[in-house]
């Protein structure tokens, strides 16, 4: 019982956790409001409003500094993280998932001709930057919230 006591204590882990987890709540209910239909894939599929990863590591890396200072060598090493997880999420998934809708409609091109069953690839894996940022907006409002608690 005292590990989950340490665990549940560690802010940093909280208020990263914290704020992954509502990021992926609002992708859902976002698209409750907008398309009046509940998606649960949405909860636990990559890309949409907000970045869920830009999310986490942002609370992550504020959460280090508040806790252990701006200028400790663990917020270095959070701040690289979080931008090289930030740098992908916006532009080596986002480009991905454009190469996927491309592929998907010559596939679906292909074989319109023929009457073979094909199977879609995956859209949505990354992230406009305003999403990006909005995701960094959210982890580090989570992580000084959790932080001044």
């Amino acid at each position: 019982m005292n590990f989950l006591n340490e665990l549940f204590s560690n802010q940093v882990l909280v208020a990263t956790l914290v704020a992954w987890l509502v990021a992926q709540l609002v992708k859902p209910i976002r698209d409750i409001i907008k398309e009046r239909k509940f998606k649960f894939k949405r909860f636990t599929s990559p890309g949409g409003f907000p970045s869920s990863h830009s999310a986490a590591v942002s609370a992550l890396a504020t959460s280090i500094g508040l806790n252990f200072g701006f200028n400790s060598a663990l917020f270095a090493i959070a701040i690289i993280f979080a931008g090289v997880v930030i740098s992908d999420a916006q532009g080596i998934r986002r480009a991905s998932g454009k190469q996927a809708e491309v592929l998907n409609r010559i596939i679906e091109d292909f074989y319109a001709h023929r009457g073979l069953k094909i199977e879609r690839l995956k859209e949505l894996l990354g992230h406009t930057p305003f999403e990006v940022f909005m995701g960094i907006l959210f982890g580090i409002a989570v992580a000084v919230a959790l932080n001044t608690i």
